[in-house]
């Protein structure tokens, strides 16, 4: 199944809420968080040999690439919120 067959009311009620494209990145926003979670529940069984606090670096790594989606999504959205009421305050 696709995204939009497994969220689809997710994403009805997002794109309803704040419009198609920053409804998908909301959808999309709440997946990487998703998968930041199971990533650090993982971590919390698979730390390294040489400091056993932290993750191994195979999930460190992915956590931050998560992380820096996250941060590119949010910008994204912020810049369409920015766009829109640029164009209403116009109109």
């Amino acid at each position: 199944m696709s995204a939009f067959d497994d969220h689809k009311e997710e994403i009805e009620h997002y794109e309803q809420m704040l419009g198609a494209h920053r409804g998908r990145l909301a959808v999309t926003l709440d997946r990487v968080t998703n998968a930041m979670v199971l990533v650090g529940q993982h971590g919390v069984y698979c730390h390294s040999h040489r400091d056993p606090t932290k993750p191994t670096m195979d999930i460190q790594i992915i956590t931050e690439e998560l992380r820096k989606a996250k941060e590119l999504i949010q910008s994204v959205m912020e810049d369409l919120r920015t766009e829109r009421e640029n164009r209403l305050r116009t109109n």
